[in-house]
């Protein structure tokens, strides 16, 4: 019984971790909506058929079968409306916070876990190195007191950054930009690598020095590597675009809850990383200007306020059908990549 419980725990908080974040989008919908005096019709939590459902003033908030997803549901969201506090009748301005809110109450959450992982840690990291692992390779390049400055061009605020850094590496050569005795100087380590399912990873050979924390540096700490994950989202979009990484490498929820419950098992740490890193991404890229996302929908509105009038309804549906025909299909693409990895 327990090595079954081994089993399914981790899958468990994994899923309900993926639909906290889906709750927390659809939450922010909600707060603005309410704030902006918009009548919110039904709020659930999950899909398909419904468990029970309350009727609070004007909302029935439902919880739903199936823990993937989740609406706010408000009048006049997708059509004309008489009632004077639907979504449709009110200031573009007013409209524009509600949109945004679900994307921004997912970084909020991304901040607040990234906070809670810089509070559990003794120190805060430096990138600076502090000594090396027995027999370490980058030893003969990098010195002790060496500060990492930047990794094959790209610049290092955070010891995260230096993770990232290697894991963009195309070999197991990586090209350092460190301070050294006061000045700049650009050197060249190799480090031992290992494959993983068939990809590379550098073996990182040396320690890291790490300050005593208080209220400044864990505030900028967090800020920062804040910071460094979206930036690690931005990048990844980018390999994605230039070729880099291919669909097989996407993931969509079945990988996500894969990868959150394999975290699980290795340590806090990990999953509140992984944790840190899905829904400040879900936050992103739902600001992104594609058809059917947030993001499409402020560039509607943004049409509406500079031009002072609303685009056509027929093209605003038919390039909102394909961009969610588009995204079935890559989601459908994209989870068959996830079930063929797990098995």
């Amino acid at each position: 019984m327990s090595n079954i419980w081994q089993t399914i725990y981790p899958v468990v908080i994994a899923v309900l971790f993926f639909e906290l974040i889906i709750v927390i989008h659809e939450g922010g919908h909600f707060i603005a909506a309410r704030l902006m005096k918009i009548k919110v019709n039904e709020f659930s939590i999950g899909m398909g058929p419904k468990l029970f459902q309350i009727k609070r003033g004007d909302t029935d908030y439902t919880v739903r079968l199936i823990p993937f997803g989740g609406y706010c549901a408000m009048e006049g969201e997708d059509k004309d409306s008489d009632d004077e506090n639907a979504f449709v009748n009110k200031k573009v301005i007013q409209r524009i916070f509600v949109v945004v809110a679900g994307a921004l109450m997912n970084l909020l959450l991304g901040i607040l876990i990234i906070l809670g992982m810089v509070c559990s840690q003794n120190l805060v990291g430096v990138p600076t190195v502090a000594d090396f692992y027995e027999d370490a390779v980058s030893s003969s390049v990098l010195k002790v007191d060496d500060r990492i400055l930047a990794i094959d061009g790209m610049r290092v605020y955070t010891t995260t950054d230096i993770s990232t850094g290697f894991s963009r590496s195309p070999d197991d050569e990586v090209e350092f930009l460190v301070k050294r005795d006061g000045k700049t100087k650009t050197v060249n380590a190799r480090f031992n690598t290992q494959t993983i399912d068939g990809k590379q990873y550098i073996d990182m050979d040396f320690y890291l020095y790490g300050v005593e924390k208080n209220f400044s540096n864990v505030i900028k700490e967090t800020l920062r590597q804040f910071m460094s994950f979206c930036r690690m989202i931005f990048l990844s979009i980018h390999d994605l675009i230039t070729g880099k990484y291919g669909l097989s490498d996407m993931s969509g929820p079945v990988g996500a809850v894969s990868v959150v419950s394999g975290a699980v098992k290795i340590s806090l740490t990990s999953t509140f990383r992984i944790m840190a890193l899905l829904t400040i991404n879900i936050g992103i890229f739902n600001l992104f200007p594609f058809p059917a996302l947030d993001g499409w929908r402020l560039f509607v509105l943004a049409y509406e306020g500079i031009f002072r009038k609303k685009m056509p309804s027929k093209y605003e549906w038919m390039i909102n059908a394909v961009g969610l025909a588009v995204l079935l299909g890559l989601m459908c693409l994209v989870t068959f990549s996830d079930i063929t990895r797990l098995f």
